[in-house]
């Protein structure tokens, strides 16, 4: 009886400390994305002080943070994958919390985007880590409602990105703005640093109950794959290859509309940024964590272990978000606009949770970190680096031939793209189960002797 009530204690706190966990790193993910979202509401302020073209500010706000972002993801994943994750964390919040203050501080060009590359290197240890050491504490079942919980960071925040940044914009000017968007970050980061626990070090004990087996097989006496091995064990994974075709695709035409959205709003609707950034937060915000909470929670509940109908879903949304979107940049009146991006905004976050789960299952536990770093290595390059940065082009060639409605034109150019990438994601449900299968054996393959393995890729 004794046994039972300690086995039912120890059940709870491991539950409760999984709850806290995922709030801790979910604050941390939602003021990951703030600075970029708060640039984006700034860019026509930034554009009008620094006297910049809309091909600089597509370089500012995409390159010059995506390369570094991207490529710096790998070696820190690759330190994720067998260091201390809280550590990383709690590190890389710190940096990135300073450099988003000290954008305020810039004078030109070149000094802004040499703060944006610090930004892009700290940021690009939140996301592989975090869901590396999620992956440790949820079973399969758990993780696509786990992975979705997480990830309502995303649409968090857009409240604090456009609600707080446009009306601090307004109130005090771009500089300040980003001032104060930093100060949240060290607070975080210290509470981390303190409070969160690596499940990799010591012994296994009654903070970890409930925590997933590949967690608790892969502790620090397995073998590191080396990144080669990592790389063609990726490669070789077909399910993998459409995700990440599909991550650089969505992100190529998702970046290049969602940065240049708020200077649609106020070039062709005259609107300010207080108001603009409070549309955007109810829009972006309650629609994002509605949508990313029923994404989690319907395949949890309808499709447990089932990732092949969580991917057909996926593909699904991103047609149907495609096809509304266009409409957006159609529409007669920035009311029914908004509208138009409200059904965008819930049905498109509703396959933020599946699809990262997805992920964390398909790979080896050995590598998790950094197949996430290299989803986001391409994506962000692709897509955060050359989507602005293209559809700042685009405007600025067809302001020739239509004047100030150029950049309403770049994005509906742009909208089609999601029917591609839903492509990738239907092809990634043919083949899911079967590399799923291959993945686990390449796990217990790792285990014993890597090299072996690398010989068995030739």
């Amino acid at each position: 009886m004794r046994a039972l009530e300690r086995a039912e204690i120890e059940g709870t706190k491991g539950t409760g400390y999984k709850k806290y966990l995922l709030a801790l790193l979910l604050l941390i993910l939602a003021f990951n994305f703030v600075d970029r979202l708060a640039l984006g509401i700034s860019l026509q302020g930034i554009k009008a002080d620094l006297a910049l073209s809309d091909t600089q500010l597509g370089l500012l706000s995409g390159i010059a943070f995506a390369l570094f972002y991207s490529v710096g993801g790998i070696p820190i994943a690759r330190w994720a994958d067998r260091g201390d994750r809280v550590v990383i964390i709690s590190l890389t919040v710190a940096i990135w919390s300073v450099l988003v203050a000290l954008c305020g501080a810039a004078q030109s060009f070149l000094q802004l985007m040499l703060v944006r590359v610090g930004v892009g290197i700290g940021e690009a240890g939140c996301i592989p880590p975090a869901t590396s050491l999620i992956a440790d504490h949820f079973t399969r079942t758990e993780r696509p409602r786990a992975t979705a919980v997480y990830m309502l960071g995303g649409p968090l925040s857009v409240v604090f990105g456009y609600f707080l940044a446009g009306w601090l914009n307004q109130i005090f000017g771009w500089r300040l703005m980003f001032a104060i968007l930093g100060l949240p970050g060290l607070a975080l980061s210290l509470l981390a640093w303190v409070t969160l626990k690596e499940p990799r070090h010591g012994n296994r004990n009654d903070d970890f109950e409930g925590a997933s087996l590949a967690g608790r097989q892969h502790d620090d006496r397995s073998p590191q794959p080396t990144l080669r091995i990592v790389f063609r064990t990726l490669w070789s994974n077909i399910t993998f290859r459409h995700l990440l075709f599909c991550f650089s695709i969505i992100s190529f035409f998702g970046y290049g509309i969602l940065q240049w959205q708020p200077a649609f709003f106020i070039r062709s609707y005259g609107m300010t940024t207080g108001e603009l950034g409070s549309w955007f937060a109810v829009i972006y915000g309650l629609g994002g964590i509605l949508g990313t909470y029923l994404g989690g929670e319907i395949s949890s509940r309808y499709a447990a272990s089932n990732e092949s109908l969580q991917l057909k879903w996926a593909a699904g949304a991103y047609v149907g978000f495609g096809a509304v979107s266009a409409f957006i940049y159609l529409a007669p009146n920035h009311y029914l606009a908004f509208g138009l991006m409200g059904v965008t905004a819930l049905g498109g976050a509703t396959v933020n949770g599946p699809l990262y789960a997805t992920i964390q299952t398909l790979v080896p536990p050995q590598m998790r970190a950094v197949a996430m770093a290299v989803i986001f290595l391409f994506s962000n390059l692709i897509g955060m680096g050359l989507g602005p940065l293209v559809t700042g082009v685009l405007s600025d060639v067809l302001q020739r031939f239509v004047h100030a409605e150029s950049l309403r034109y770049s994005l509906l150019a742009l909208c089609p793209g999601y029917v591609w990438g839903g492509w990738h994601v239907w092809q990634a449900s043919r083949t899911i189960y079967r590399d799923m299968e291959t993945g686990k054996s390449a796990s217990a393959f790792l285990g014993r002797n890597a090299t072996k393995y690398s010989e068995t890729l030739q």
